[in-house]
């Protein structure tokens, strides 16, 4: 589903030149639920808004689904991402006066009416959130508005599910909460899922830790025994 061959990023600030990744190359199959680890600086979020068509390498190609997207225009790249790539955010940014299933139909807002309000009550159906679809944001624990956040990326039905620091700012048990959903959704759907993350006991969950450093990857390892969190999903991040 991705292949990436000698991608390169510079930033030019002045005279100075910024090299946030250096010559890297990755293979992503379709249906992988993976880890992107590395501390502040390694790269590790340049290489998630290339992988998400957020931003372009300025040296290397980058192919999605067969398709060379390393020079398409900044609408062909936004018309991909509508299309194929969903995100999920450290701080969910969710809208405070709206409710969730609101706040899930908002990728969905023109031209879908009752249609759009229909696969926005399944998205939060999948991430066990149906019955709080009337409750605003400030009515719902940390867990449920990032698993809101999840909804939301799933309901234009992408096949790419992008999460970057997912459970940065969630406690343990809301935060296995939300890797049981992750790896719900990776093996019940197959929807690949790349999670951006600085922890190794999140990246543990996931069934391969690629990691960064200075702009490189500098190793790419199988998980042979991710760990399991989808009973903490069901049982709630409260344990309950």
């Amino acid at each position: 589903m991705i292949k990436l061959e000698n991608v390169s990023k510079t930033y030019r600030m002045g005279s100075v030149e910024v090299r946030a990744l250096q010559d890297v190359s990755l293979a992503v199959e379709q249906g992988e639920m993976m880890a992107l680890v590395g501390r502040s600086g390694s790269g590790k979020s340049t290489m998630m808004n290339i992988l998400g068509c957020l931003d372009i390498p300025t040296a290397g190609s980058y192919l999605l689904d067969g398709e060379e997207v390393t020079h398409l225009k900044d609408d062909r790249l936004a018309e991909i991402r509508n299309r194929k790539v969903g995100f999920v955010f450290q701080t969910y940014n969710l809208l405070p006066r709206l409710t969730a299933i609101a706040n899930v139909e908002l990728p969905l807002l023109y031209g879908n009416g009752r249609q759009g309000r229909k696969r926005s009550m399944a998205a939060l159906d999948r991430v066990g959130l149906a019955h709080r679809a009337r409750h605003r944001p400030v009515e719902l624990s940390g867990g449920e508005q990032q698993r809101v956040g999840i909804a939301r990326a799933l309901v234009k039905q992408p096949a790419l599910l992008l999460a970057d620091e997912p459970t940065g700012n969630l406690d343990s048990g809301a935060s296995a909460s939300i890797m049981g959903t992750l790896q719900r959704l990776n093996r019940d759907e197959g929807i690949t899922i790349i999670v951006v993350t600085h922890e190794r006991d999140i990246a543990a969950h996931t069934r391969r830790i690629v990691t960064l450093s200075d702009g490189a990857i500098i190793t790419d390892e199988p998980v042979l025994s991710p760990l399991d969190a989808t009973e903490a999903e069901r049982l709630g991040e409260d344990g309950s």
